[in-house]
């Protein structure tokens, strides 16, 4: 069977993860697909860098979405990929990130291949590496951190969550999208047993422009983000970890805090 990454093969789909945003982040793979695209779906965050890779005479369609409001739903993005590869197309599906990291990835190859159509997956840097490494801030340590974990703070909505366990001492918990449900994240695992003090960071559009790493404690976290006016995208990373980062320190004092607390 012919490479999916052979430009003679058409009729084929490449799921590619374009990385947290940074077109250097790119893999050499990712760079080898886009470069031999008849259609590229992308996500709404791609980098125009990343975009312009792809040939001139590539059809770009944006599929962006918003939170509570998806300008195409993922089944009209799935139809759309599987129309585009039935009319003998290469279609490259840009998703930030990594496709198989809270990118409804797997939805789209079980949608292809229920088609009876071929596909290949090109992974890319996660949202997670790529700002912890800009932010120097290790998600696993020998001396800090023995286990990591990723959870969504909005997927199917925090009450059907167990979190149980992810986050404390010795464990580094990273969310993604929770910028929007900060303080419910807080409380939640508060509620779980975390300690109120726990370093907690908040990476806002790592490896773009106007990226900001900011750090306090799991008890203000939802106050901090509205303090500093944090915006998606953006993660949050939980555990001892977060004191070994660069971060800028919007660290409340824990007196401070506890009188929040207990106003």
């Amino acid at each position: 069977m012919a490479s999916l990454l052979d430009p003679d093969a058409r009729g084929r789909v490449i799921l590619v993860g374009a990385g947290p945003g940074d077109p250097g982040l790119l893999t050499v793979r990712a760079v080898e697909a886009l470069r031999m695209a008849d259609v590229v779906v992308h996500d709404g965050l791609i980098d125009p860098r990343v975009l312009d890779l792809a040939p001139p005479h590539a059809q770009r369609i944006s599929v962006a979405k918003k939170r509570a409001r998806h300008t195409v739903p993922q089944e009209g993005i799935n139809a759309l990929i599987v129309a585009h590869v039935k009319a003998g197309s290469i279609v490259v599906r840009l998703k930030g990130g990594d496709p198989f990291i809270f990118g409804r990835g797997g939805e789209e190859v079980e949608a292809v291949r229920a088609a009876g159509l071929a596909v290949e997956v090109i992974p890319g840097v996660s949202a997670a590496l790529g700002c912890a490494a800009e932010a120097m801030l290790p998600l696993t340590h020998r001396d800090h951190s023995s286990a990591v974990s990723f959870v969504a703070g909005q997927c199917k909505g925090l009450s059907d969550q167990d979190w149980s366990g992810l986050a404390g001492v010795g464990r580094t918990l990273v969310i993604y999208m929770g910028v929007a449900t900060a303080s419910a994240i807080a409380d939640k695992l508060i509620a779980d047993g975390v300690a109120p003090d726990m370093p907690v960071a908040v990476l806002e559009k790592g490896t773009c422009p106007g990226h900001r790493a900011l750090r306090t404690l799991l008890a203000d976290l939802g106050a901090m983000v509205t303090r500093e006016g944090v915006e998606s995208p953006a993660i949050i990373v939980v555990g001892e970890v977060v004191e070994l980062s660069d971060a800028e320190d919007k660290l409340a004092r824990w007196a401070r805090v506890a009188e929040g607390m207990a106003a």
